[in-house]
């Protein structure tokens, strides 16, 4: 298996101690967490439990995408850097990755479709735009209408990588975040999007499909049987330790007494 992940969706997740701290040797203060909006759910479960445990401190958790993300954390505007992509070699120079958790992206299609599953070859088929009807699938008449993310965005990049898609798919709509790819796919009976796992779990309006007979679902990602699958990391900088409060939430978020925290959002926990 690789090793490699918002209390509300779309912008800013802002979650403020009310308490004071800072006495008998507790750590106070505030980290600052910022990229992939695909983790903001997850990151906004761990921070607010967190801020339950923690008197005195606070986690701001931001989107903006993990390229934003890394960037964030490499010129030290963000104390941990959100990424649901890999590091490129470039990227990966002064910077640590974290496993935090693991990311199945499920693919989705409008409920009104007929579709249950795919094979991987069909899906790498359809989004380079070699299968341009839906005649070609299933017989139903209709033009395929592939939605997608930016450039820069994690779970592109997953995707891509796993369906030997990079630099080719031909996309109807390329969007800057996943509720948006949702609503798309939601809107349109011919569409097919991708999606983080845990943005797409009770969501009304879409269908996830099996990819080589396997559907998404938290086994299937930790056993390695679900082949469209990421991680969700923690960047930090290599070459700077983290203050004290940042240090604090790091280690407990990555800790094993996190996984049910972790579970409850959606994501994976890394075995």
């Amino acid at each position: 298996m690789k090793q490699w992940k918002p209390l509300l969706l779309g912008g800013a997740l802002l979650l403020l101690a009310a308490c004071g701290g800072g006495k008998n040797g507790e750590v106070s203060g505030q980290v600052t967490a910022l990229g992939s909006t695909s983790m903001e759910r997850v990151m906004g479960v761990l921070a607010e439990q967190f801020r339950a445990d923690h008197r005195g401190m606070s986690v701001s958790v931001e989107g903006g995408g993990s390229s934003a993300g890394i960037e964030a954390v490499s010129n030290g505007t963000a104390d941990l850097g959100l990424s649901s992509r890999e590091l490129t070699a470039e990227e990966a120079e002064g910077l640590t990755a974290t496993v935090l958790a693991l990311d199945g992206i499920a693919v989705v299609v409008n409920e009104a479709s007929g579709i249950t599953g795919l094979t991987l070859e069909e899906l790498g088929k359809l989004f380079r735009g070699e299968i341009a009807s839906w005649a070609e699938i299933d017989g139903r008449d209709g033009p395929v209408a592939c939605i997608g993310r930016e450039s820069g965005s994690g779970t592109r990049d997953g995707f891509e990588s796993a369906t030997g898609t990079e630099g080719q798919c031909v996309l109807a709509q390329e969007l800057t975040s996943t509720g948006a790819v949702l609503e798309a796919v939601r809107g349109n009976p011919n569409a097919i999007g991708y999606a983080s796992l845990a943005s797409v779990e009770g969501q009304e309006g879409v269908r996830m499909l099996s990819i080589d007979g396997v559907v998404c679902t938290e086994e299937t990602v930790r056993d390695g049987s679900y082949p469209i699958q990421r991680p969700f990391l923690l960047v930090t900088r290599s070459d700077e330790p983290l203050g004290d409060a940042a240090r604090t939430f790091f280690d407990w978020a990555t800790s094993a007494g996190s996984a049910g925290l972790i579970r409850l959002a959606g994501a994976v926990p890394p075995a």
